[in-house]
């Protein structure tokens, strides 16, 4: 069993910047980052491996950066020029690796850390 906690969540103007952090009770192969929005499915934001290779959403991609620290077991998102429509609960999620990471199973979550962008 992996325990997660978010925290860097935050209220921000748009175009401003916020650094998530999931400290992690222990290691697994990928871990992610999801969000979802009032009245919107979850949607996964960005995946590590343990071996450093990212996947990113197309919404994201040029404006995050996810990173791990694998001695201490914390994963970050850097969230640059944040928009209006990244406002969301973002959840850390952890598992072990079914062949890609963005295609595998996260049994592990958090219970989210809430990110408001106001125009």
């Amino acid at each position: 069993q992996v325990q997660l906690q978010e925290s860097g969540g935050g209220s921000v103007q748009s175009g401003g910047s916020l650094k998530l952090s999931c400290a992690a009770s222990g290691d697994t192969r990928c871990m992610a980052w999801f969000r979802q929005a009032p009245g919107k499915e979850r949607e996964g934001v960005a995946t590590i491996d343990t071996d450093g290779s990212t996947n990113y959403a197309d919404s994201v991609k040029g404006r995050s950066t996810i990173s791990r620290d694998n001695a201490k077991n914390v994963l970050y998102l850097q969230m640059n020029s944040l928009k209006p429509e990244d406002t969301a609960m973002y959840y850390c999620a952890a598992g072990e690796r079914v062949g890609y990471c963005p295609l595998s199973p996260y049994n592990y979550w958090g219970q989210g850390t809430q990110v408001t962008v106001s125009s």
